[in-house]
C-alpha cells in the first residue's frame, strides 16, 4: 500500500520547489559558512584545563590480547537475528515467551485540507550536490548485511577472548572441534530407552550429556523433542542430589549447545539445586554458572543474589578476570547491587593499566546496563586512557565506554576530540545500532563535531532498513539537537522519516520514539504531517500518559510548536484542558527553579531599575513550552519603555501602598498616558497619592524615561496582536546549557525557541553567558551600561520604525 508522505517545513513550507536550497538558505540565514565558523568546534572557546593523566601500561609476560576490531561490524556464522528489536533476555528479568505480534495501528489518511501535493513530496536530493556521498553509499550498499548482522549475546563476550583464564570462567558456545558421529547419539538416545527401569549412574548421565552435546548441529535441533531425550533428562532431574558439583556444572554446560529451553524443567531442577550448593562452591564456579545461565537466557535473580552475596564477602580473593566476568554477569542481569558500587569503582582504579582495552569496554558495558553509576574521578581515569589508545581499541568496545561516558555526563575534551579523528574512518563499517550510540554521544554530551556528523548521515542512506524505531529516534533528535544539517540534509531526512512510517506499530509499545523523533525534526524546521497527526491523536496522548517515562513535556512542545510554525495544518491538536494542565506544571517548575536564577534574578533587578519600575519588565515564560524564561520589555517606536506588568505581584504591590484599587480604568489611563510626559507614578500623585522615589537611574537610561502622550498598549494581549508601533523585546539570559559544548553554537531547543519567538512578532535579544556572567562581578554602573545598550540598541528601533 503505497503512502504519500507529506514533510512540511515552515517557514519553506518545502524543497520541492525550489531546487536551489542553498541559495535559499544564504539569502535568509547569511552565509553557511558564518553559521559553521571555526568557534563552533569544541574547545574553540576557553574550556579551562583538560585532564592530562600520563599512564604507564603494564605488559605481563607471556600476555597477549586478543579482541575482535570490527564486532560491530562483522557478524559470525549462524547470527541473523533481527536488528528490529532487542532479543536478549535479562538475567534478572522474570521470563516470558514470545508473545503474539501486534497488529499495526491504522495510519491517518491525507487530510483533505492538508497542503498542496506539490508542497507534500518529499523532494531529491541534487544528483551533483552528492556526488561524492553518493558514490561512497553505493560502495558500501551491497556490504551493508555483512556489516548490520549483530549478535547481541555474543558480541558483549568478545573480552573473554583475550585471555586464557576466561576458558574457566565461561561457558564457550561455539561448536565443537570434534563432533560425535550421528550412530553413537542414537545408541545413547537407544540405551536410554531400552533400560527404563534402570536409572543409571550420575556419572554416567553426566557423560551422556557431554557427547550428545557435541552431535552434529542438524541432530541437536530435533533433540529437545524427542522422547529418548525427554528420558534422560527426568533421570537427571530424579538424581540431581547425587550429582558431584563438577558434573553438575558439566550437565549444565551440556544444555547451551543442545539448546535446552530456559523454561525446561531440568533446568529448574538445575537452578534449585546450584542455589543450595552456592555457599560450598567457589568463586570461579559460580562464575562459570552464572555464564551458563546468561547463554541459556533463563532468568536467575535468587541465584545471582547468592553470587553477588559471596562475591562480596570474598572481595580480596578477586582476580583480573574474575572481576570482569562479574561485571559482565552484572550487566547481563540487569542488577546493580548498591553494597558493591565503591569496591568497584575502587577495583577498577587498581586494575586500570592492566585491563585490556576490549576489557574496559566490557567494565562500562556492565556498569551502563545495570544502570550503575560511576564517579567522573574514575570515568575520567578510564577515558584518559582510551584518548591515548583509542586506534587499537575496536569499535564495539570503544561505543560501550561512549555509553558510559554519556551516562556520567563526563565532557573528556581529549577523548571527544580524538574520537573525532579516529571515528569518521570506522562509520561505514560499524553497525547501524553502534553508530547511533557514537550519534547520541555527541547530542547528549553536546558535542558539536561536523566531520563525525557528516559521515555518519553520508552512511545512513544505504543502511536505514536495519534502523530499529529506537535508532531512526536517535538520530533524529540528535542531528536537531546540535542544529545540524548535513549536506545530503534532504536524502538523510527523506530516509528517516520513510523508516518512521515503516515502525509505525513499534510505537503502540514504545511512543517515547516517535516524540523524540518528531522533535528532533522540529527543532530543523521539519514537520511530517501525517506523522504529526498520528502523534497527536487522542489514543496515542493516552499512551504517552501511561508511559513509564514523563512525556508530557516533549508532547506540550511539539504540540504548541505545531501550531506557531505550521498555520495550514487540519490535523489533531492537544485538547485545551491538557495544554492548561501542561502550562501550568511548566510555570511552576519555573517559578522554582528558573526564575530565581541569580543571573536571572540580577538582570530583572537592573532593568526594572533602569526602566522605571516592575510594570517595565516581566520575567515570565513567553513559551512555556520552550521551558526557558524570558524578560520582556515593551518600547515605543521612539525607544520610550512602555508599563506593561501590573499583574506581576511586584507592581501590584507598588500601587496597592499608594492606596489605589487597580481597576481597568486606571490600567487604561496608565497605558494611555498623559500630557507632559508623565510617568505613572506621577499620574498617581497627581490625583492625590503620595509619590515615590523611583530609582536612581530612571530617568538617565530611558532616553526620556517617561511615556510620550497617545502612546499604546494593552495589559495582556494575545500574542502577535498587539499594536504595530509597538516593539516587544523578548531578552535571552543564556546559559551555558543552552549551547555546544565549548562553542556559541545555540542547541535545536533553544533555536527552534528563538524562532517561534520572532513568528510571533518578538525581537530577540541576545544576554549571552560570556557576556553577561563576567559582568555579575562588575560594578552597578557597568551592568546598566550594558544592559542599555541591549534595550536600547539603535538596529532595533530602527527596524521598528
Amino acid at each position: 500500500m503505497a503512502t504519500v508522505l507529506m514533510c512540511r517545513r515552515f517557514p519553506r513550507l518545502s524543497r520541492a520547489t525550489a531546487f536551489s536550497t542553498t541559495a535559499k538558505r544564504k539569502a535568509e540565514c547569511g552565509s553557511s559558512e558564518s553559521k559553521k565558523e571555526k568557534r563552533d568546534k569544541p574547545g574553540a572557546a576557553n574550556t579551562g584545563s583538560e585532564s592530562g593523566a600520563t599512564i604507564q601500561l603494564l605488559k605481563p609476560q607471556d600476555y597477549r590480547v586478543f579482541y575482535n576490531p570490527a564486532a560491530y561490524a562483522k557478524g559470525r556464522a549462524g547470527s541473523q537475528q533481527r536488528v528490529d528489536g532487542d532479543s536478549s533476555q535479562a538475567l534478572g528479568d522474570t521470563f516470558t515467551g514470545p508473545g503474539s505480534p501486534q497488529a499495526p495501528w491504522t495510519f491517518p489518511t491525507a487530510s483533505s485540507q492538508a497542503l498542496p501535493p506539490g508542497r507534500n513530496v518529499l523532494p531529491k536530493p541534487k544528483p551533483n550536490k552528492l556526488l561524492e556521498q553518493t558514490i561512497l553509499a553505493t560502495l558500501y550498499k551491497e556490504e551493508a548485511e555483512k556489516w548490520e548482522v549483530h549478535d547481541s549475546k555474543e558480541d558483549p563476550r568478545m573480552f573473554q577472548k583475550g585471555r586464557p583464564e576466561y576458558r574457566s570462567l565461561s561457558c564457550d558456545s561455539a561448536e565443537p572441534a570434534q563432533t560425535l558421529p550421528a550412530e553413537e547419539g542414537d545408541s545413547i538416545l537407544q540405551s536410554v530407552a531400552g533400560v527404563a527401569g534402570c536409572e543409571g549412574s550420575p556419572g554416567a548421565l553426566t557423560d551422556y550429556f557431554r557427547k550428545l552435546s557435541r552431535w552434529p548441529a542438524e541432530r541437536r535441533a530435533a533433540l529437545v523433542s524427542d522422547p529418548r531425550f525427554g528420558a534422560l533428562c527426568h533421570r537427571a532431574v530424579t538424581a540431581i542430589g547425587l550429582f558431584s558439583t563438577p558434573d553438575l556444572i558439566q550437565i549444565l554446560k551440556a544444555c547451551v549447545p543442545l539448546a535446552v529451553p530456559a523454561s525446561h524443567p531440568l533446568l529448574d531442577a538445575c537452578e534449585a539445586e546450584f542455589c543450595r550448593r552456592a555457599w560450598d562452591m567457589g568463586l570461579e564456579q559460580l562464575l562459570l554458572v552464572a555464564d551458563c545461565w546468561r547463554c541459556l537466557d533463563r532468568s536467575v535473580p535468587s541465584y545471582l543474589g547468592i553470587l553477588f552475596s559471596y562475591a562480596n564477602l570474598h572481595w580480596k580473593d578477586l582476580t583480573l578476570p574474575q572481576f570482569v566476568q562479574l561485571l559482565y554477569i552484572i550487566g547481563e542481569g540487569r542488577r546493580s547491587p548498591a553494597d558493591l558500587a565503591q569496591k568497584v569503582e575502587s577495583t577498577i582504579l587498581k586494575h586500570l593499566d592492566a585491563f585490556t582495552l576490549e576489557e574496559l569496554g566490557a567494565v562500562c558495558l556492565g556498569l551502563f546496563k545495570s544502570i550503575s553509576g560511576m564517579s567522573d574521578h574514575v570515568m575520567r581515569r578510564i577515558a584518559d586512557r582510551v584518548s591515548l589508545q583509542m586506534e587499537d581499541m575496536s569499535t564495539y568496545a570503544l561505543v560501550n565506554v561512549l555509553k558510559m561516558l554519556r551516562y556520567t555526563r563526563v565532557d573528556h575534551v581529549p577523548l571527544m576530540r580524538e574520537l573525532g579523528k579516529v571515528i569518521p574512518a570506522r562509520i561505514p563499517t560499524t553497525n547501524i545500532q553502534g553508530i547511533m550510540h557514537i550519534t547520541l554521544t555527541y547530542s547528549s554530551l553536546h558535542f558539536f563535531d561536523e566531520d563525525v556528523l557528516a559521515a555518519v548521515a553520508t552512511s545512513l542512506p544505504s543502511k536505514v532498513s536495519y534502523c530499529r524505531s529506537k535508532d531512526a529516534a536517535k538520530f533524529l533528535w540528535s542531528f536537531g539537537c546540535l542544529d545540524y544539517e548535513p549536506p545530503n540534509e534532504e536524502e538523510f531526512y527523506s530516509c528517516l522519516i520513510k523508516q518512521l512510517h515503516t515502525k509505525l506499530h513499534e510505537f503502540r509499545k514504545f511512543p517515547e520514539h516517535l516524540l523524540t523523533a518528531l522533535l528532533g525534526l522540529a527543532f530543523v524546521k521539519r514537520f511530517p504531517e501525517e506523522l504529526i497527526e498520528f502523534a497527536l491523536r487522542e489514543e496515542f496522548v493516552q499512551k504517552t500518559r501511561g508511559s513509564k517515562y514523563e512525556l508530557h513535556k516533549d508532547l506540550f512542545t511539539l504540540g504548541k510548536s505545531v501550531e506557531i510554525e505550521c498555520p495550514t495544518y487540519q490535523g489533531s491538536r492537544l485538547p485545551p484542558q491538557l495544554c492548561q494542565e501542561f502550562t501550568e506544571t511548566a510555570l511552576s517548575f519555573a517559578e522554582r527553579e528558573i526564575y530565581v536564577r541569580p543571573e536571572i534574578v540580577e538582570a530583572t533587578s537592573l532593568l526594572e531599575s533602569m526602566l522605571g519600575g516592575p510594570e517595565y519588565v516581566k520575567n515570565h515564560m513567553i513559551l512555556p513550552h520552550t521551558r526557558t524564561s524570558d524578560l520582556e520589555v515593551r518600547l515605543a517606536t521612539d525607544g520610550h519603555p512602555i508599563p506593561f506588568n501590573f499583574k506581576d505581584p511586584v507592581a501590584a504591590k507598588k500601587l496597592e501602598d499608594m492606596g489605589v484599587n487597580l481597576t481597568d480604568d486606571l490600567i487604561s489611563q496608565l497605558v494611555k498616558g498623559r500630557a507632559h510626559s508623565q510617568s505613572p507614578v506621577e499620574v498617581g500623585s497627581e490625583a492625590g497619592i503620595p509619590g515615590q522615589e523611583r530609582g536612581d537611574a530612571a530617568g538617565g537610561w530611558c532616553l526620556g524615561g517617561a511615556l510620550s502622550a497617545g502612546a499604546k498598549s494593552q495589559a495582556e494581549p494575545k500574542a502577535g496582536r498587539w499594536q504595530p508601533r509597538e516593539l516587544r523585546l523578548a531578552l535571552q539570559v543564556s546559559n551555558r546549557n543552552h549551547f555546544c559544548y565549548g562553542s556559541k553554537r545555540l542547541l535545536g531547543l533553544h533555536c527552534l525557541k528563538r524562532r517561534q519567538l520572532r513568528l510571533l512578532g518578538y525581537e530577540v535579544v541576545e544576554i549571552p553567558f560570556w557576556e553577561w556572567f563576567p559582568l555579575l562581578k562588575r560594578t552597578r554602573s557597568e551592568k546598566l551600561s550594558y544592559l542599555h545598550y541591549k534595550v536600547f540598541c539603535p538596529a532595533l528601533l530602527t527596524r521598528a520604525g
